[in-house]
């Protein structure tokens, strides 16, 4: 402090020091008739004088400002709640404590949150507040205090018992004294503020200590609010009152963005069964996912049927084609996700899937015939499955293309899904339907655009119908060694 902040400190304990005999005395003469808890409190206020009196007998001076502000708190803390005790029933003793209390209230010039407002009255949402202070006396009087305005308090004594105490329990605001014997409060307001779950708890530090350096360390390290000692009680329950709201808003955003999770991973597995993963993306990720109209894509098309279907699922039960249909399509879904492709629709017992949309690569050819491949080696495992079951064994015929094609959101605002629409979706459906059982078949188009070495089979010239032009198609048997 420089030499006006001592000679006022001076002059603060002078007075405070006068007025302490004078209390003493109302005190003695009125013990009688005041209740035990009553008693409890003065023998506290009068044990925090002593040590004043000490304090300054000690230094002549208060150059321990830290120990002359926790021993002002307790005077102040205990002789306001005295002063409502007495009030009224025992005047000399009431204007006593009146008297102790204008004298600490002199001390704004060194404390700054001092003055004030004790008349005004706040009404503060409840609240679970830690209290954390060395002194004992220091966190009864706060969990006093703010006990009486609805509050639930806990204590900790030291740094270490404060953490585990947030380990324990949802606090809503720290009151964080800041020297403390071990950990001090610049290591727990440290450690609240890098901890993943109590960053967003307000810290509200409440020190003797008047060092403007200290002070923006403090605020700079994460804390909410930094009162001195004597704290304003009304002013306390104001950055309280500031802290619990900022607490509660902050809870109830963590809900909605959990909420908000909940919901897209729920959207995301529902959707995901109609739709492929990057169509789910697109829509929820781009506000104009859901528009209609779409645009000119270069894709890999590939339809799937399983051969005679229609004529097996006559000779059997309708449960018995749906155990049948559901292994192929669940198989078939699952090789071709792997495989990034886009399933447009399942159409019977067909599959309809497109390499190149949402999403391009520069391997989309490749991904479709590859995937086709995996198809075609999975049904015998699908086949062992049915036989075993007393099903017979079927056997598809697989098609790819590849061709410009409109890809994007078609239907009307009131129903639309992702689609493609083309030529090309046309001729590889022509080509499909010449597609034998365990074949797989794919365009000039497609064989001329991919990269990688395959066995290629016989190759031939065919007219279908609808289309005009001839259709080169050529026999895709394997990975080439």
């Amino acid at each position: 402090m420089n030499n006006t902040q001592d000679s006022d400190v001076a002059r603060m304990e002078e007075h405070l020091l006068e007025a302490i005999p004078d209390l003493r005395n109302a005190f003695e003469a009125a013990q009688e008739a005041l209740a035990a808890d009553t008693l409890d409190d003065f023998a506290r206020l009068l044990e925090a004088a002593d040590r004043l009196e000490s304090l300054a007998r000690a230094d002549g001076t208060a150059a321990n400002v830290h120990d002359l502000m926790n021993i002002l708190t307790a005077l102040r803390g205990y002789a306001e709640m005295l002063r409502e005790d007495v009030k009224g029933d025992l005047p000399e003793l009431s204007s006593q404590l009146e008297t102790l209390l204008q004298h600490i209230e002199s001390t704004r010039s060194v404390n700054t949150d001092a003055g004030g407002s004790e008349k005004r009255s706040l009404t503060v949402e409840p609240g679970f507040i830690l209290a954390v202070d060395d002194l004992k006396e220091n966190r009864e009087l706060l969990a006093r205090n703010l006990s009486n305005s609805g509050h639930i308090v806990i204590t900790a004594a030291s740094g270490e018992e404060a953490l585990r105490a947030l380990e324990q329990s949802d606090v809503d605001v720290v009151l964080l004294d800041l020297l403390m014997p071990g950990m001090d409060g610049h290591e727990v307001l440290r450690r609240i503020k890098d901890h993943p779950d109590w960053r967003a708890t307000p810290v509200i530090v409440i020190s003797g200590n008047q060092d403007m350096d200290g002070i923006i360390e403090c605020i700079e390290a994460g804390a909410d609010d930094y009162l001195f000692k004597p704290f304003n009680p009304v002013l306390l329950q104001a950055r309280i009152k500031a802290g619990i709201e900022r607490k509660r808003w902050h809870d109830r955003e963590e809900q909605y963005r959990q909420q908000l999770e909940r919901n897209e991973k729920f959207i995301r597995a529902t959707f995901g069964r109609y739709l492929s993963d990057e169509i789910v993306t697109d829509i929820l990720e781009r506000p104009e996912g859901l528009e209609l109209g779409g645009d000119l894509r270069r894709v890999s098309i590939m339809l799937s049927d399983i051969r005679g279907f229609t004529t097996l699922s006559e000779h059997l039960a309708p449960s018995q084609v749906v155990t049948m249909l559901n292994r192929y399509l669940g198989t078939m879904t699952e090789i071709i996700m792997a495989h990034n492709g886009t399933i447009d629709e399942f159409i019977g017992d067909a599959i309809l899937a497109v390499f190149g949309a949402p999403q391009r690569r520069d391997d989309d050819s490749d991904r479709a015939v590859t995937c086709a491949l995996a198809m075609q080696s999975a049904m015998v495992e699908i086949n062992a499955l049915n036989q075993a079951e007393g099903f017979p064994a079927v056997h598809t015929g697989i098609a790819i293309n590849t061709g410009d094609v409109i890809a994007g959101n078609i239907g009307s605002e009131r129903r639309s899904k992702y689609g493609f629409v083309g030529h090309a979706m046309n001729v590889t459906s022509r080509i499909e339907d010449i597609t034998g059982g365990g074949e797989i078949l794919v365009s000039e188009s497609t064989l001329i655009s991919l990269s990688g070495d395959y066995k290629v089979g016989t190759s031939k010239k065919v007219n279908v119908k609808g289309i005009d032009e001839t259709i080169l198609v050529h026999q895709i048997t394997g990975k080439a060694e």
